[in-house]
């Protein structure tokens, strides 16, 4: 507009600022989904091997129900811009374990676990609310990065002196109680991993010598690291866990990646990985033999010895289908003592075919999206790193069980995610799914109220 020869812009009204949405009814929803499809799943189970629905099905319900309840509220109170995602799949997951252990129960009636892993499952769904509830910025955990790191070097070092279970010192028992120190070790050892290299990431990015493609950063900077890592992997070589040990090299590579935008640590890692595994495959016997079962694993058939467990599980996937034979229908007991840990994947693809075996592995694929997805949303480099390698932890431990079991890789004795009979094993998963809840909502909420473009 012009006015005796001045021209008057009038400015454009103030852009109002956005408020996020929370998505806890979201949240709510789909948990009741989650619970559903459980309770479904312990019914069809009783119908299949009985005719009538379990006299535990309302009591297993309403206790997965009100604990998963509760979480959703500690959640809804503590972290409401957390993603709506990553509580529904673990307690979907965590669910379906417990009625894949009830249905090997009944082939067992001597052995029940499913009692004690719902008992667990009550445990590490506390440790979720309390992390929820009392760890309000994840960012006090990098102050203790060198406590973490003493106590999973210290976790990793007790079952040494105790016996060994299947040929592997992991295991602490103790009057008739167990617990696998390593399961506590890996997530100490992510938030030291993250602590360190976010406060190191430019000098291992750029200071050091360059060979060929690949910028070495100096010793002070990498040593201190690598030597820790080193010692955890020498005492897990000792302790005949090398699943673990090629866990914590595949997080310690992922991250030292994710920190240094290097690719050339990912072939260097490839290459240590492949050349240790070989000199292990040939110098350790306890290993060798599961390095020539994955290579002929219908060896003992042929010497009329009859299957063993990894020709067992082949079969049981075989036997499945596309659709499966239905829950409670298989099977997969014939597969001996690691039914219900090692080789429940084998439940899980005859009962339920690969339609089922499909959803289980894009439910895991979800919760490691979900969870990269607020590490590279988070400004702060503790947080993205600490987000990548929890969600690391859960991607290489479904990768080693589930080639382990279907051919793909020699086997290694590792719990799956939620599945598997263990203790240790469901209370550390839910630890990482509440530190992922943690990282998600600091993502979104430091862009809640931004003034919009």
């Amino acid at each position: 507009m012009t006015k005796a020869g001045t021209t008057v812009v009038r400015a454009d009204p103030p852009a109002s600022a956005v408020r996020l949405p929370r998505r806890r009814g979201i949240e709510l929803a789909l948990i009741v989904v989650a619970v559903l499809l459980s309770v479904y799943g312990y019914c069809a189970v009783g119908l299949a091997r009985h005719g009538t629905v379990p006299p535990g099905a309302a009591g297993y319900g309403a206790g997965l129900g009100v604990l998963a309840l509760v979480a959703h509220l500690a959640v809804r109170y503590r972290a409401p811009y957390a993603d709506p995602l990553l509580l529904p799949i673990g307690v979907l997951l965590n669910g379906l374990g417990l009625v894949l252990i009830y249905r090997l129960d009944l082939e067992t009636p001597g052995d029940r676990a499913a009692p004690t892993q719902l008992v667990w499952s009550t445990v590490g769904v506390a440790l979720f609310i309390v992390t929820a509830l009392f760890l309000r910025d994840f960012r006090v955990l990098q102050r203790y990065s060198y406590v973490c790191v003493a106590a999973a070097l210290a976790l990793l070092v007790l079952p040494i002196a105790f016996p060994a279970v299947n040929g592997a010192r992991i295991w602490i028992r103790i009057a008739g109680f167990s617990i696998q120190p390593g399961e506590f070790a890996k997530v100490l050892l992510a938030v030291f991993f993250a602590a360190y290299l976010a406060a190191n990431r430019n000098a291992l990015a750029y200071a050091g010598r360059r060979i060929w493609w690949l910028q070495l950063p100096t010793g002070r900077v990498l040593g201190p690291i690598v030597a820790i890592w080193l010692l955890s992997v020498v005492v897990l070589v000792l302790e005949r866990d090398l699943g673990t040990s090629l866990l914590f090299f595949g997080l310690f590579v992922v991250l030292l990646y994710v920190a240094t935008g290097r690719t050339g640590w990912i072939a260097v890692g490839l290459l240590l990985a492949s050349l240790g595994a070989v000199a292990v495959g040939w110098l350790e016997p306890h290993v060798h033999s599961r390095v020539q079962d994955w290579l002929h694993p219908f060896a003992t058939i042929e010497a009329g010895q009859g299957p063993n467990q990894l020709s067992q599980s082949l079969f049981a996937f075989a036997a499945g289908g596309i659709m499966g034979t239905g829950l409670g229908l298989g099977h997969s007991i014939l597969i001996g003592f690691a039914a219900k840990s090692d080789f429940i994947l084998a439940t899980a693809g005859e009962e339920l075919g690969l339609a089922g075996l499909s959803a289980i592995f894009l439910l895991y694929g979800l919760l490691v999206e979900r969870g990269y997805r607020a590490g590279l949303s988070l400004r702060d480099p503790f947080g993205r790193l600490l987000a990548v390698g929890l969600a690391s932890i859960v991607a290489l431990q479904v990768f080693v069980i589930a080639g382990g079991v279907t051919g793909l890789i020699p086997l290694t004795g590792m719990a799956m995610p939620f599945l598997a009979q263990g203790g240790s094993s469901v209370v550390t998963n839910w630890a990482i799914v509440a530190l992922l809840i943690r990282v998600s909502d600091s993502a979104r909420s430091q862009f809640d109220g931004e003034v919009a473009a």
